[in-house]
């Protein structure tokens, strides 16, 4: 199916319902000043895509605006991934007390414009688009970033994010100028059959990937393009952080695995991918791989505050999908999108607590978390540590069940993989010391005699528990996730 723009509106719904929505918000905030008003438009647009892109799976895939964009099942999951984690943010802002200090509109209109950006990220057919959907979510994460009133923090973070970003913008399309210049197109389909065909010199070939690869890791948060990450997630408002610490991750590898494996790669025999031949792209992923996760954790051990921590956390996980894209194989990309759902999840509710803990205190700081469970907070501490201890990767959680496929795909490619997987689970030992001493300081550390105690809004625990009971459930029975996975891995190709 190739179709032209009128043609390819009737597939266009969700974005349709999503940009309906921002504009709505838009007009509605010139009448309405209520946070609840603004946030429920924002839901029922969500929710309205969500069930357009549901609906979408009955679908013929194909290209749509004249190979601009595709429609296939692997686009509609990362869709689906982005409206539930938009929701889910809506859903912790309304009780973040950082929140009400901001204009509503303008925050939900920017979170929303910012998932429709990665809507194209993962659809995206043709450098070009590839290009400007990963601009949209940037540009819209650095007004976000810095989004609090009267915060040095938030400003510094969203000025470092903006020059961080622009840098890795301009090398990623430094190299698709290079790749342009090679095959004589943009489209990843024309790409795939001129590398095919042509005698292209690999050294210039593969200094254009690592130029590409810039951009797209500087989405997903890998080394050595992670430097941005603590800084922003400290000082950028809380839901949000918890947005971008899995929108961003997951956009940088759903925008990755677009363009590395049906852009470039082709498809053999038993769901093996073979890349440009003379290029030694897994090497090159698995050392990336290796030194994130390395870096990732050694720099989490010191930290003293929670959002910094677990940005360093974040930086871990990346190298840990980086994984499952390092085996050019159909496993690895399964693993990967089932490792983006349950990140999704745990690192959301960890975020959550964070949230709730920071209404009662005013404090972002470990140390705020001394005796929490002994201060009338002791339901949050709980599932904070079921939380911590599902992305250490302990059984029975759903971190476990990540962590174990994403070991087994590498461990079975033998070979230098081994290493990787060693490295990985010495790394995942390293995680357990400073997220169990997250758990220590909330249980049986004694709390100070001004410590006071807490008073934790109700309204939280509605997503709280749900979060809670998902990390454990999908530790227990996982098969329907990994089946839809399985069945997202349908790509489109000519």
């Amino acid at each position: 199916m190739d179709l032209k723009n009128l043609e390819s509106l009737s597939f266009f719904y969700p974005e349709i319902i999503l940009s309906g929505t921002i504009l709505l918000l838009i007009v509605v905030d010139l009448l309405v000043r209520s946070q609840r008003t603004l946030a429920t438009i924002a839901v029922i647009g969500c929710v309205g895509s969500l069930l357009a892109t549901f609906d979408l799976y009955s679908a013929q895939q194909g290209w749509l605006f004249h190979r601009m964009i595709i429609l296939d099942n692997f686009s509609l999951f990362f869709k689906v991934f982005a409206l539930v984690a938009t929701i889910l943010t809506v859903w912790m802002s309304l009780g973040s007390n950082e929140i009400r200090q901001v204009h509503q509109g303008e925050y939900y209109t920017l979170l929303l414009t910012c998932a429709l950006g990665i809507f194209f990220m993962a659809s995206s057919s043709n450098l070009l688009t590839a290009y400007l959907s990963l601009e949209l979510v940037s540009l819209t994460s650095y007004v976000l970033t810095g989004f609090l009133p009267h915060n040095r923090r938030s400003s510094e973070a969203a000025l470092k994010y903006l020059i961080y970003g622009g840098v890795a913008s301009g090398t990623m399309i430094y190299g698709m100028s290079w790749i342009f210049g090679m095959t004589g197109s943009l489209d990843y389909a024309a790409i795939q059959s001129a590398l095919a065909q042509q005698q292209v010199s690999k050294v210039t070939l593969f200094m254009a990937f690592i130029f590409i690869l810039a951009g797209f890791g500087y989405k997903m948060v890998f080394v050595p393009f992670h430097m941005w990450s603590p800084d922003v997630y400290e000082g950028a408002p809380t839901p949000f952080t918890a947005f971008l610490s899995v929108a961003s991750n997951a956009a940088g590898a759903a925008i990755m695995i677009r363009f590395f494996f049906p852009g470039v790669s082709r498809m053999v025999a038993g769901g093996d991918w073979a890349f440009v031949s003379g290029v030694e792209w897994p090497q090159v992923l698995l050392f990336v791989s290796m030194i994130t996760m390395t870096v990732g954790n050694l720099c989490a051990l010191n930290q003293r505050n929670l959002k910094r921590m677990l940005a360093y956390s974040g930086i871990a996980h990346a190298g840990y999908m980086l994984m499952g894209l390092a085996v050019l194989n159909n496993d690895g990309l399964q693993a990967v999108l089932f490792y983006v759902v349950v990140y999704l999840i745990m690192n959301l509710g960890a975020f959550l607590v964070v949230v709730m803990i920071a209404n009662a205190t005013g404090n972002e700081e470990i140390e705020s978390y001394r005796g929490l469970a002994w201060r009338g907070a002791v339901l949050p501490a709980a599932c904070l540590a079921v939380f911590l201890f599902s992305l250490t990767g302990l059984p029975p959680f759903a971190g476990f069940i990540g962590k174990f496929l994403l070991f087994a795909v590498v461990i079975n490619q033998g070979g230098t993989f081994v290493i990787l997987a060693v490295v990985a689970i010495l790394n995942s030992v390293i995680s357990l010391y400073y997220y169990a001493k997250i758990v220590k300081t909330m249980f049986l550390d004694t709390p100070d005699p001004g410590d006071k105690s807490l008073t934790i809004a109700a309204n939280n625990f509605t997503l709280l528990i749900p979060l809670t009971a998902l990390t454990i459930v999908l530790g227990l029975y996982f098969s329907p996730l990994v089946y839809y996975t399985s069945q997202s891995l349908r790509f489109f190709m000519k």
